[in-house]
Parts: C-alpha cells; structure tokens; sequence
C-alpha cells in the first residue's frame, strides 16, 4: 500500500441551515453539526482507506461560534494521520459571510474511523504523507493525542508514550 497525501481525501461539504435545524434562538443545533461532520470524516476516511469505515469515537469538539439560520456552512474534513487500522479525521467548520462571501472558522473536531472488511473486522490503511506545514502540525499532534489516550484507557503506559514525555522534557 502506498501512502497517500490528505489532499487525496479532503471533502468538503456545503449546505444551508434550514428551520428545522435549529433551536428556539434560531441557531443550528450541536447535534446537527455534528451529524455533518460524522458525514464528511466519514467521506475523507473511506477515501483514503478506499473501505467501509466506521466512527469509533469523537475525540474533541469545539463549538466555538454560533451557527445562525440561514447561514451557508462549509465542512471540511481532511486525514491528519493513518495508523495500523485506524484515520484520525480533522475537521474544520466554516461559515460563510452573506455579504462578502468570505469564509470564517466557526467550529472544529477530530474524530476516529477504522476500515473495516465486509464482516466488520479491521484492516489495514495507507500511511498518509503530509504535504503543508499545517498537514506536518496536524500528523505530528495526531500521535501525541493518541498516545494521550491510550494512556488514558490503560493500554499504554506512561513511560512508554514517548511523544508526550517529549513535551514535558523540553
């Protein structure tokens, strides 16, 4: 398997909010969001991996600007790493100005697929190579919040997460 560069995968997605996704101050609901962006990770990780992928977890969220009705909102979702079975997804949200046509970062989130065979068992993916300074930045903090995790879930030890250790060390 060769490896492949996140440009290869990136979706994007672009949609309106209509009425019945929002809340009663007429802005987008988290939920809703979040469905959107599963969507597009989901894309992004199928892409690179070319395999039925499932969502194995939402590592973070931020909701950091309301989504107002009406709003154009575009999703990006882009792998920032490749393990054995597993693609990290980061996802930036973008909302569009009306009147200008420029786009802000409204929200972002870093969720984790698998690629899975057709019984539903794991299977091997591609590495990815980073191209940009941000894809490089993305792909190297991708190993440290892995490794936070599995820290955290008792798989790994302490000791043994040598890209966090390096932080601490510096």
């Amino acid at each position: 398997m060769s490896p492949r560069t996140p440009s290869e995968s990136k979706t994007t997605l672009t949609d309106l909010v209509l009425p019945s996704e929002t809340n009663p101050l007429g802005n987008m609901f988290g939920g809703e969001l979040l469905a959107r962006m599963d969507r597009a990770a989901s894309i992004a990780a199928r892409r690179h991996s070319r395999r039925i992928v499932v969502t194995v977890s939402v590592n973070h969220v931020a909701f950091n600007k309301v989504i107002p009705l009406g709003s154009v909102v575009t999703v990006e979702a882009t792998i920032s790493r490749a393990f054995k079975t597993s693609m990290e997804v980061f996802i930036d949200v973008l909302l569009e100005d009306r009147q200008s046509g420029k786009r802000t970062k409204a929200n972002e989130a870093i969720f984790t697929f698998v690629a899975v065979d057709e019984n539903g068992h794991p299977v091997e993916v591609p590495e990815i190579r980073p191209e940009t300074d941000l894809e490089q930045e993305r792909y190297a903090a991708a190993l440290r919040r892995r490794q936070l995790s599995l820290v955290l879930a008792g798989k790994l030890k302490a000791q043994d997460a040598t890209e966090l250790k390096a932080i601490f060390e510096q």
